[in-house]
Parts: C-alpha cells; sequence; structure tokens
C-alpha cells in the first residue's frame, strides 16, 4: 500500500493524514470545503512543529510529510489511484453508509475501504457495498500521531488477508494493532464509554462534583486524564451517540446515556470543541476550569 485516501479533515482525519504522511506514505486528503482543508492543514503544521521542538521530527521531514499531503473536495479524484480508503467522517450511521456507496464505486477494485468508527459495526457499513472482504474497521486513537494503538476490526465478512494486510501496515505505521471482532463499542468503548456514563451519572445524582469524580480517578485508579475530562475531551456528542450505538446493539439498560449527557448536547455544550463541558476551555489558552453550572 503506498496511496492512502483519508475522507473528513476534522481532528481524527487530519491525525491520521499527519500519520501516514509522516510515514512516507502518499496521502490524499478529502473534505466538503478548501477552507476546512486549509485548516487541517495549518493544525498539521503545527502538530509537527511541536515534534520538531521536541526533537522527534526534523524540519525537512516535516517538509517532506506535508510535500506528500494532497487535498481534495472531489472524491472521485482523491480515491482514483488508492490503495486504502481510511474514513473519518462524523460518528453518523447514515453519512457513513452513503460514503460507503460511493466509495465501492470510485475506488479501485483493489483498494480496502477502511472505517476510523469508534462504535458503528463494520459489517453493516460493509453490507452496502460489493467488496465486503475488503471493508474493515482501523479504529485509530486521539491524538493520532501519539497514541499507539489501532483496534483492527474484523466485519462478518471481512477477509482473513484484508486483516493481515491492516495488521501488517499498522506495525508500518509504528502502531501496535489489536485485533477484535465487530460487535456494538469494540473493546475501547464497550469499556470505556459505560465508565464515563457512570462517572456523569455520579455527577447527576450528586454524589460528588466534576473535579472530585476526576481526582478519585486519576489518583486512586491512576487514570491520566478523570473521566469528565476525558468525555469533554472525546466530545459529549461522541459520547451520547457511542451510547446510543450500545444501547441499541444491545438492547441493555444499562447502556442507556445520562439524562445529564442528553441535556448538555442538546444545549450546545459538547466540551472542548465548543469551549464548554464539564470544564471551560478559554479560547486561545490551555487553562481550563471546572464550568461555573457545577461549581459549588
Amino acid at each position: 500500500m503506498k496511496n492512502i485516501t483519508v475522507i473528513g479533515s476534522g481532528t481524527m482525519g487530519n491525525g491520521i493524514a499527519h500519520l501516514f504522511a509522516q510515514q512516507g506514505f502518499a496521502v490524499s486528503l478529502v473534505d466538503l470545503s478548501p477552507e476546512q482543508l486549509s485548516m487541517a492543514l495549518t493544525t498539521i503544521s503545527k502538530n509537527m512543529d511541536r515534534q520538531v521542538t521536541k526533537g522527534t521530527l526534523s524540519e525537512s521531514q516535516k517538509m517532506s510529510a506535508l510535500q506528500r499531503i494532497q487535498t481534495h473536495t472531489d472524491l472521485a479524484m482523491a480515491v482514483v489511484q488508492a490503495d486504502l480508503v481510511v474514513e473519518a467522517a462524523t460518528e453518523n450511521l447514515e453519512i457513513k453508509l452513503e460514503l460507503f456507496r460511493q466509495l465501492d464505486q470510485l475506488a479501485p477494485a483493489t483498494a480496502v475501504l477502511a472505517s476510523n468508527t469508534s462504535s458503528i459495526s463494520i459489517t453493516q457499513i460493509a453490507a452496502v457495498t460489493k467488496r465486503p472482504a475488503q471493508v474493515i474497521g482501523m479504529h485509530f486513537m486521539n491524538p493520532v500521531p501519539v497514541m499507539k494503538l489501532v483496534e483492527v476490526i474484523q466485519g462478518y465478512a471481512t477477509s482473513a488477508e484484508t486483516t493481515s494486510q491492516i495488521m501488517q501496515l499498522a506495525l508500518q505505521l509504528d502502531k501496535v494493532a489489536v485485533e477484535v471482532q465487530d460487535y456494538p463499542g469494540f473493546v475501547a468503548n464497550r469499556i470505556l464509554m459505560p465508565m464515563i456514563n457512570e462517572a456523569i451519572y455520579t455527577l447527576y445524582e450528586g454524589v460528588a462534583g466534576v473535579s472530585e469524580i476526576d481526582t478519585v480517578m486519576k489518583l486512586g485508579m491512576a487514570h491520566p486524564m478523570g473521566p469528565l475530562q476525558l468525555a469533554d475531551f472525546i466530545g459529549l456528542d461522541v459520547c451520547l451517540s457511542i451510547l446510543s450505538v450500545l444501547q441499541e446493539g444491545f438492547g441493555n439498560p444499562k447502556y442507556a446515556p445520562c439524562p445529564l449527557l442528553r441535556t448538555m448536547v442538546a444545549a450546545g455544550f459538547k466540551g472542548v470543541k465548543t469551549g464548554e463541558g464539564f470544564y471551560c476551555y478559554p479560547a486561545g489558552t490551555k487553562d481550563f476550569t471546572v464550568s461555573s453550572r457545577f461549581s459549588k
């Protein structure tokens, strides 16, 4: 695999493009508007600057990597030579199904089609294509260039050859690949999201405050980040979406999203991306404080 197409230039998409370009692959990054793509390239460049400052990347390596990224708003042009397409669009089933229908028509017959979905069924996505054996999940962790794990999710019809290809590719990317089966939430979010949801319920029921809950989990369980801060970082809307997939997929009320989470998302308080969730994140600063809505 030499030519990689990444669909979606948001947080995950630009991170995936960054990773592949840094490792020597030719990358086509696709989004709906030139403005979104320009913002993504700026983000990638800034993130690479941090690597240069830390000494993990040279200036010449940074420039070479950036030159390997081409941007597109035309999906057909972006996938015409793709060996692998990685979809990193919003976590919405209908959007993903429509994208994979198009990709199946536009990408070369030999191309592998991967989704970076964090919870949606790979089997369901693959079923809208004529190449289900070549459809697989590649669930990267955020921030993509830093986090070592990739969940490699086999759909019901994913071939052993496709799985082997992607497992080997992960090694080329200097990642640790873990092969998992296609059940709601896979492994990472099946375990993580109920913990986050329980932390939100603990706040909702008045057991403890935001900083107290996060402090218990950081100092008592050695988590690098408390579950409420992590939820803000992931995006409360994404957490809600994943929990909804778990609840629907398993039909088990234990996965039901906390009413507080539903209310916050409906009100537009989605965490870091909107500047406020359980914490407030002032623009242009790395400082954050507990939201006044949860202050004692």
